[in-house]
């Protein structure tokens, strides 16, 4: 039988940092986005399609979020949502908001002053409250690639088992770490929500695979239920709520030791 394993992104592969901005109070959350759509109900995280750097940072700070991203004609998707919103409702509801650029270089600025190890740039990304139709937190992150991931995809194949990404990353930041790592463009899969991540596991089951689903958090519940083996791992050293730990069949400490899983 064919095997895949698909790996979520941040946290999974990518050692995560990021800063999350509260809108209202201006202070920084402590818990992850995550976990704030989980807390809040009724709201969706929305990834902007964008370089951070490149992008965002250059332009007029006193420009509205929503302006910026219908002039560029900007995509938006979502990664997590407690609501079942689609991303074709995001722009008519964001007109609503007055909220603009500055609050995204303010936590872009944050990040890079704290972190000088960054590898690859995540991006940014918002927490759209949909009970009030305001963006509730701003979102910048980045990372780098966890030790040994290179190795692990290298003995993967060696091994004839194919690999996979599906994250619900910004797009062009998964195709510049499956380059690093060695992971064909082909089996990227793009900002991938809960939903999603279940549908390409049935996929790839349906194509004949025996599939390891590899995860770190509650946007991976679904692909794990799914999967015919659901892995966590704890890497990134982040509380991890029992809803993740009921889902998965097995826990490791370091994505190295997904070569040790009997699969």
């Amino acid at each position: 039988m064919k095997k895949a394993i698909v790996f979520d992104n941040a946290g999974t592969l990518l050692e995560r940092c990021r800063v999350v901005k509260n809108i209202k109070t201006g202070e920084r959350a402590d818990n992850s986005s995550l976990d704030l759509i989980d807390e809040l109900g009724n709201s969706a995280l929305v990834v902007i399609q964008t370089d951070t750097k490149k992008c965002i940072m250059l332009a007029n700070g006193e420009k509205k979020l929503y302006d910026f991203i219908k002039n560029y004609n900007i995509p938006l998707d979502i990664s997590y949502s407690s609501s079942n919103i689609s991303k074709e409702e995001i722009l008519p509801i964001l007109k609503k908001s007055n909220i603009k650029l500055k609050e995204f270089h303010e936590t872009a600025y944050q990040l890079s002053a704290e972190n000088n190890f960054i590898e690859l740039c995540s991006g940014s990304a918002f927490i759209l409250n949909l009970n009030t139709y305001e963006v509730d937190y701003v979102i910048a992150a980045g990372g780098k690639v966890f030790p040994y991931v290179s190795e692990v995809i290298k003995t993967l194949r060696n091994r004839g088992i194919h690999t996979f990404i599906a994250s619900g990353d910004r797009a062009k930041s998964l195709y510049e770490l499956a380059e690093i790592i060695n992971i064909p463009e082909e089996n990227v899969f793009e900002t991938a929500n809960t939903k999603r991540k279940r549908e390409i596991v049935a996929k790839l089951q349906e194509e004949g695979y025996k599939v390891m689903m590899v995860g770190n958090g509650p946007n991976d519940i679904l692909a794990f239920e799914k999967a015919d083996l659901a892995v966590l791992t704890l890497e990134q050293n982040e509380e991890v709520s029992k809803k993740v730990f009921d889902a998965v069949d097995v826990v490791i400490d370091q994505i190295c030791q997904v070569l040790d899983i009997e699969f």
